[in-house]
């Protein structure tokens, strides 16, 4: 189920559609407004049918034409009295100046039939024939309108005007569906046109034909021309489907008349420029369905296409609507979307018709179709604001028009004189009426001597009276002359007068103009001095500006070095602080191990000095067998498992373990590492041995251990144990002091004299010689070891061979 503000069954007219969805946007046009007014549905669902309507009841579009002429039909323009411009505007021409475009065009080589002359075709002349006289109730009466139309279509996503003259070349080779030249009549499409913005930000399609109608008939007639060159092609859901958007523009122009409501007010502020579109979209289908191939598949693709934006369109508007987001309106991507971009950004009422077909084949298009028309209802579209008004007094038509009647009233009483009443007399007929009048001059008899006297003596008092009317006509023309010359005399004088006035004002002019000019020129040094003045202060501002920019970097840079002045010495004080507590403790710990290495030093010459006074003061014993060289040569590491005889120095081994056996070490040795085969070897308890620095090894550990091999000057191999304290830094890495350095050394004791208590030169048995030199007291104190304290790290030793 779904719910629109309106729905109509199958049996609903035309009129009552055009009532409910057209009419209010023809209302909207002539109050200055612009609307919009689609079809959308599936292929074959009636959209063109709504749209223009079949013969003898006419759409949507032959309706929205008869409404409007029968509002503005008295009150039109003069053809060519506005003028559209290339830029989405209109121009206003005076009434003289429409005549003369009119008799331009009208000069031109092919002549127009006029509009009242003009046989209408047969095949549309019903569709217009509308019997209800619809109209808009309050139309301005005094402003003048003109209307304009234009027809374009959108195919695979390009635009045509339809209305453009292309001329037929037959000659000119035109390229078929296999790319090669062949030689017809057909038709050459047309260039495509591009889109502009005005300087309102409303779109239009430049280069578009746009023709001036006064009439239903004349506007359906450029509407069906333009139909005829639409792309109609065959497909399996309609035989004459379209397969491309027709836009039909209605452009209404107003203008308010003068203040004497006679003329139309030439400025172009004042003029309104409303624009009604009619659009009949391409049917959206499946390709699948409409089994089409080449271009037909391929037009059928750019149609699902425009829809699809359209669409997409409506989602984000309404989307940014419902949430308050910001996002960007694809508008751009279609050129159906682009050209009717200003309605949707709140330009114009815009009315959607959802045609539906009930097939069942277009069960789940349908679906799509009233499911996406559903959802437009729920973007709100900011309507436009009224014009403003002009100014003037309402209501000037009429006035202008009441006298223009009663003038014509007047002037055609003053034409002629009124039957009955008598002419006067002109001044001949008055001159003639003094003269006597003339006696009957019919002689009826041979004997009659009378009548010929009286008409003698008729004739002499009219010549007596002729002579004396000369007299006096000449006396009046010298009279007259002589006025004349008194008239030219003072004329003259005059003119002379005046010339000697002129000549004084001329001077006077004169000498102003050469002020003014010297105002002027001084108007201009101040003005030149005032412009260079305005550069340097502009220049010293800006210099300003640009000090003050740098005033504020560099006060800035000192509070950045001050504020890190201040926090390195924060942080110095605290390194030294840290430093100091941490000497302090390897002062105290280093103070510690030498009194223990002094007092184990003290206690190790006690137990020597014992052991020798035990020796001496000991009685002489037998003595043992000394081994043989065989089984030393056997059992070369006896001596080296042998225990010490120095009691002390295991003792200070495990007392120096113990101080350690909290503590984790790195035990660095390199890779080319050799045993040292000392007597005593260091145990590192809990070590992490690797062969190269190691970050992650440090971040583990307390301790460090560094063994370093060289040769010393006697050709054996030195080990040196470098030992260090791991500590973290205040930047979450790992640093290593170190504190001391063992030594461990092997010396070959093969160079050593032994030495005998009774030497003899004589030679003896292998047996009594060993016996007699090999001493317990040269075995046991032939070598010395001492300790060397301070480690925490267990017993460190060095040892030294010392001959006794």
């Amino acid at each position: 189920q779904y719910s629109f503000k309106e729905v109509f069954g199958t049996l609903v007219v035309q009129k009552e559609l055009f009532d409910v969805v057209a009419k209010p946007l023809v209302e909207d046009l002539i109050r200055g407004k612009n609307g919009l007014l689609f079809t959308y549905g599936v292929t074959g669902s009636g959209k063109t049918h709504t749209m223009v309507g079949s013969p003898g009841d006419g759409g949507l579009l032959p309706r929205c034409l008869a409404m409007i002429f029968n509002s503005i039909g008295p009150f039109q323009a003069k053809r060519f009295v506005f003028k559209l411009d290339d830029k989405n505007g209109v121009d206003v021409q005076s009434e003289v100046e429409a005549l003369l475009e009119r008799q331009r065009r009208e000069a031109l080589p092919v002549p127009k039939t006029p509009a009242g002359k003009r046989q209408l075709d047969p095949e549309f002349a019903d569709m217009i024939n509308v019997q209800e006289h619809c109209r808009v109730e309050e139309v301005d009466e005094d402003n003048v309108y003109g209307v304009f139309v234009s027809y374009v279509e959108i195919y695979n996503n390009y635009i045509y005007d339809l209305l453009e003259e292309a001329p037929c070349e037959p000659i000119k080779p035109k390229w078929n569906n296999c790319n090669t030249p062949v030689r017809n009549g057909d038709f050459v499409p047309p260039q495509s046109k591009i889109l502009r913005e005005d300087q309102n930000h409303n779109m239009y399609v430049t280069g578009c034909t746009e023709v001036e109608v006064k009439s239903t008939e004349e506007a359906f007639e450029v509407f069906w021309r333009g139909q005829k060159k639409r792309r109609i092609a065959n497909t399996q859901l309609n035989r004459e489907s379209s397969r491309s958007h027709s836009v039909f523009i209605i452009k209404l122009a107003q203008a308010p008349l003068d203040a004497d409501g006679d003329n139309v007010l030439q400025e172009k502020e004042q003029i309104t420029l409303s624009q009604l579109s009619l659009v009949d979209l391409a049917g959206s289908e499946r390709t699948n369905r409409t089994k089409a191939e080449g271009n037909r598949l391929r037009e059928a693709g750019n149609i699902n296409q425009s829809l699809m934006t359209l669409r997409t369109c409506i989602e984000v508007l309404r989307e940014n609507q419902l949430y308050g987001t910001n996002k960007m309106v694809p508008y751009r991507d279609s050129k159906l979307t682009h050209l009717f971009k200003n309605y949707f950004d709140g330009e114009g009422k815009v009315r959607m018709i959802v045609c539906v077909n009930p097939k069942a084949e277009d069960y789940e298009e349908s679906l799509q179709v009233m499911r996406f028309a559903e959802m437009t209802q729920e973007v709100e579209v900011a309507r436009p604001v009224d014009r403003p008004l002009c100014g003037l007094t309402p209501g000037r038509r009429l006035r202008n028009q009441a006298f223009q009647e009663e003038l014509a009233q007047k002037l055609q009483l003053r034409g002629g004189p009124v039957e009955g009443e008598p002419e006067e007399p002109t001044a001949a007929e008055l001159f003639l009426q003094n003269f006597p009048p003339l006696p009957s001059c019919e002689l009826l008899d041979i004997n009659d001597d009378q009548t010929l006297p009286k008409l003698i003596e008729a004739l002499e008092q009219r010549h007596k009276m002729r002579q004396m009317v000369v007299e006096e006509c000449a006396k009046n023309v010298l009279a007259f002359k002589t006025m004349l010359q008194e008239f030219d005399s003072s004329v003259i004088s005059n003119e002379n007068y005046m010339q000697g006035k002129l000549a004084e004002k001329e001077k006077t002019i004169k000498g102003q103009r050469m002020e003014l000019e010297r105002l002027e020129k001084k108007v201009k040094t101040l003005e030149y001095k005032i412009e260079i003045l305005e550069k340097t202060a502009t220049i010293y501002e800006e210099d300003k500006r640009n000090l003050q920019q740098e005033l504020e970097s560099k006060s800035q840079k000192l509070q950045r070095e001050a504020s890190d002045k201040r926090r390195l010495e924060a942080r110095l004080q605290g390194m030294v602080a840290e430093t100091s507590l941490k000497w302090e403790k390897e002062c105290e710990r280093r103070v510690a191990a030498k009194q223990l290495e002094m007092q184990n030093k003290l206690w190790v010459k006690d137990e020597k000095l014992k052991q020798l006074k035990a020796i001496v003061t000991e009685p002489r014993a037998e003595k043992p067998e000394r081994p043989s060289r065989e089984r030393d040569r056997q059992k070369p590491l006896l001596r080296s498992v042998s225990p010490s005889p120095v009691p002390s120095v295991p003792v200070a081994a495990r007392r120096r373990r113990s101080r350690s056996a909290g503590e984790r070490w790195v035990d660095h040795r390199p890779a080319g590492h050799v045993p040292t085969e000392t007597l005593l070897q260091p145990r590192v308890p809990r070590a992490l041995t690797v062969d190269g620095p190691d970050e992650k090894a440090l971040a583990k550990c307390d301790r460090y251990l560094l063994t370093h091999q060289e040769l010393a000057s006697d050709g054996e191999i030195q080990t040196q144990l470098i030992k260090g304290d791991v500590f973290k830094t205040r930047g979450g890495g790992q640093a290593v002091q170190f504190t001391e350095i063992e030594t461990l050394r092997q010396e070959s004791p093969t160079g050593r004299k032994r030495r005998s208590s009774h030497p003899d030169p004589d030679p003896e048995p292998a047996g009594d010689t060993a016996e007699s030199e090999w001493t317990d007291v040269e075995t046991r104190c032939s070598v010395a070891v001492e300790m060397r304290a301070g480690s925490a790290l267990g017993p460190g030793f060095q040892h030294h061979a010392q001959p006794k």
